[in-house]
Parts: C-alpha cells; structure tokens; sequence
C-alpha cells in the first residue's frame, strides 16, 4: 500500500533526536488519503462497532472520516480543558512529557463497542489512556487503528500485552 511513501518525516521535531511521522503530507493527498480511509472503512464495515472515538488530534480527522462511511457515531476523545460538559480525565505519559485527556461522561454507552483511531502508536500511552476512559464509561474496545505505528518503541505490542488488539497501516522501524 503506497501509504508510507506519502508520509513525511521530519527530523529533530518536537525536540532534538525525535523522527516526527508527519501524516498531513498524506492527508493533502486525495489518493492517499482516499486509500487510507478505504482500507480502514474496509477492515470494519461489516464489524460490530457501534462507535467511533478518535484521540486528539488528527484521530479526529480520521475517525469522523471513517464514521461517517461507515453509518457509525464518533465521539472525540480531547486534550484536557477543550470538552464543555462532565468528563472523566485520564493522565498518561508521552515519548516526550505527559497530558491529560477527556472523554464526554455521556459519549459511550454500557456496553457500546468502540473503534479507537488515532493517527500513530508509538509508546502506547495516549492509546492506554484513552483505552481506560473507554472502560470508564463501561464501553468495550473493538480495536485500535492506526496508519502508522512505531514498533521500537512498542505501543502496540503494550496494547496488545493488555488485551487489545491493534491495526496499523504501515510502520517505520529504527528510522
């Protein structure tokens, strides 16, 4: 799939010797953005998921895209202090510092079975965070999709260590 082909890596960026995976060279792409979407839209749309959460922020460009095709509802999971009703909050730790997110307290039902999209995987601790609000909410993870994922620094597999299983379009190992 010529998705890896159409992402852009930017070096040194947010800090000195991290290699930034840069999607928005993807996204400008109607045909790589159309393959993308469409594969992830192929995967799930004869799949029992009754929603869609997509993690701040370029989930949200992803996940809005793929629940609309596939009929779904989408419910954003948001950094801290951008959500305007109750929420529950869930720290968590980043290659790079730490953050908070947020989940509506009302955006998933007992029991509805969520699609977590996010654009990248890399240490795995926005996708926990956003796994345990999910649980919070007694909602039940389908699967995590992701167009890229890291896998020296192993989100993935930690996801899938604890029980999840995840999608990935492409990785980019020890670049």
């Amino acid at each position: 799939m010529p998705i890896k082909s159409r992402i852009r890596t930017v070096p040194h960026w947010p800090k000195k010797g991290i290699m930034f995976r840069d999607i928005t060279t993807l996204l400008k792409d109607p045909v790589g953005f159309k393959i993308c979407i469409d594969d992830f839209v192929g995967r799930y749309k004869d799949k029992d998921i009754d929603v869609v959460a997509g993690i701040d922020s370029r989930g949200f460009i992803l996940g809005g895209a793929i629940a609309y095709l596939l009929g779904k509802g989408f419910v954003p999971i948001r950094k801290k202090g951008k959500l305007p009703h109750e929420t529950e909050k869930e720290e968590y730790a980043l290659e790079y510092g730490t953050d908070t997110i947020e989940i509506h307290k009302d955006a998933i039902k007992k029991g509805d079975k969520v699609l977590i999209v996010d654009d990248l995987i890399a240490t795995g601790g926005t996708a926990m965070a956003a796994a345990k609000l999910v649980k919070k909410l007694s909602g039940e993870i389908y699967e995590f999709a992701f167009i890229v994922d890291l896998p020296d620094l192993g989100g993935k597999r930690k996801l899938e260590e604890a029980g999840f299983t995840a999608y990935a379009q492409t990785s980019f190992e020890g670049e």
